[in-house]
């Protein structure tokens, strides 16, 4: 059975438009879709606990002008936005819309988690929805009694909606590949939006996820290709300072894609894209000049040598799938 995909293979993500790490402003993040758009992205992926809801208004604002059909709309649940005129703090996200974010992964609140979605994007319909940091590094050890509460709550209702044609497709939106098995296990969902766990740096992803989701039909988002910006000339991994060894790794990338001419977001965005289970990608960008250049540097050409030399320094593995 082959599962509902969005289209790729770039898409847009989300979370930089809900104010992640710093303020973007409205005409910015308008900007931004509309170079999206322009590029030819047709996938575009977000969620209410990005911004508390600003990042879904945004998308909406934007997407409302073109045709519904023409584009793949992502979602998440297991958050719910209750108002609160304090603006209490919602990390990494600042200045976001006055909502206190409740985590619930329960049946009734997945189903109002959907319309609540609709309301804010002002749209009828949401093509896929991710239950969404279903994982330890958000609930610490707690996540085994959560993926319970899910799997009564949540997963049987996007099931449901699925079954129903409101939603084409639902999986888990997380940052661990340990939830994703176990869904496959216990589930049948037909997706997953992974971040930072299939990249140029990192594949813990090959082990088991990706075999079992080939077996299923069973695709993957891939969110973070750069790895929270160390592949992109920055520092940071993981969402905080990169240690020496993956700054070494990343540096020795860097040297053979140099001897090759080509430019190491380039080789990583088309590393991630290259895997069979992978439908699309979606780094994440706050301004329209960097979406525009994230569309140049998928299409730019890299030379088959330098997938080989990677390979031969042992930087990726052997059996890595790269792009012809």
């Amino acid at each position: 059975m082959t599962h509902f995909a969005p289209p790729g293979p770039l898409g847009f993500g989300g979370a930089p438009l809900g104010n992640m790490f710093d303020v973007v402003d409205e005409e910015t993040a308008e900007a931004a879709l509309i170079a999206a758009w322009n590029s030819g992205m047709r996938y575009f992926d977000t969620a209410p606990h990005y911004g508390s809801g600003l990042s879904e208004h945004r998308f909406g604002n934007v997407l409302r002008r073109y045709p519904r059909e023409d584009f793949v709309l992502s979602t998440k649940v297991g958050r719910l936005l209750r108002p609160d005129a304090t603006r209490p703090e919602n990390a990494p996200f600042i200045e976001g819309l006055p909502f206190r974010v409740d985590t619930d992964y329960s049946y009734d609140a997945t189903m109002r988690s959907i319309e609540d979605s609709c309301q804010r994007l002002g749209l009828a319909q949401i093509d896929i929805a991710f239950v969404h940091d279903l994982a330890a590094d958000h609930l610490g050890d707690a996540w085994t009694e959560q993926f319970e509460v899910a799997r009564n709550g949540a997963f049987r209702a996007l099931t449901s909606l699925r079954e129903q044609g409101v939603i084409r497709g639902w999986g888990l939106g997380v940052n661990l590949t340990a939830p994703c098995i176990r869904a496959l296990e216990e589930a049948d969902p037909d997706l997953f939006l992974l971040a930072g766990r299939y990249s140029l740096l990192n594949q813990p992803a090959l082990d088991r996820l990706f075999p079992m989701c080939g077996a299923r039909g069973v695709h993957v988002v891939v969110g973070g290709p750069y790895n929270s910006g160390l592949l992109a000339g920055g520092r940071n991994f993981e969402y905080q300072e990169a240690p020496p060894a993956m700054v070494a790794r990343r540096d020795a990338i860097a040297a053979i894609c140099g001897r090759h001419g080509a430019d190491i977001r380039s080789a990583a965005l088309q590393f991630c894209a290259a895997h069979p289970v992978v439908a699309a990608i979606i780094p994440g960008a706050k301004r329209p000049e960097k979406v525009s250049e994230n569309a140049r540097l998928m299409a730019a050409t890299v030379p088959a040598a330098l997938w080989q030399e990677l390979k031969d320094e042992q930087l990726i593995p052997a059996d890595a799938p790269t792009p012809n």
